[in-house]
């Protein structure tokens, strides 16, 4: 159960970072509201995860899946350009996520 809380809080990540860029320096409402929801819920997560899996692979399976889906968001919507190397790159992390998923 904690993995699949710490996969969900990963999404939860993302969620938050794209939508602290859509506040504009939280000018926004929306997008503000959504980033204090989904950061709170993301932490409260990863906290819980904490409690039955090791700090260091939940800190950094949680990590790598908000920034593997940030960076996946912000090229399907063109606000960064997609290339061969960054998805090699984020395939990359997502290899390693699952590598402590495999041996954790």
């Amino acid at each position: 159960m904690e993995w699949v809380i710490l996969i969900l809080s990963g999404v939860l990540e993302a969620v938050w970072a794209t939508a602290l860029g859509a506040s504009k320096n939280f000018r926004r409402l929306w997008p503000s509201i959504i980033f204090v929801v989904a950061m709170a819920l993301s932490m409260a997560g990863l906290a819980y995860a904490m409690t039955a899996l090791p700090v260091g692979t939940a800190y950094a399976v949680w990590v790598g899946i908000g920034a593997v889906l940030t960076a996946a968001v912000a090229m399907v919507t063109g606000a960064e350009k997609a290339s061969l190397s960054r998805v090699a790159l984020l395939l990359g992390i997502i290899g390693c996520v699952v590598g402590l998923k495999a041996i954790g």
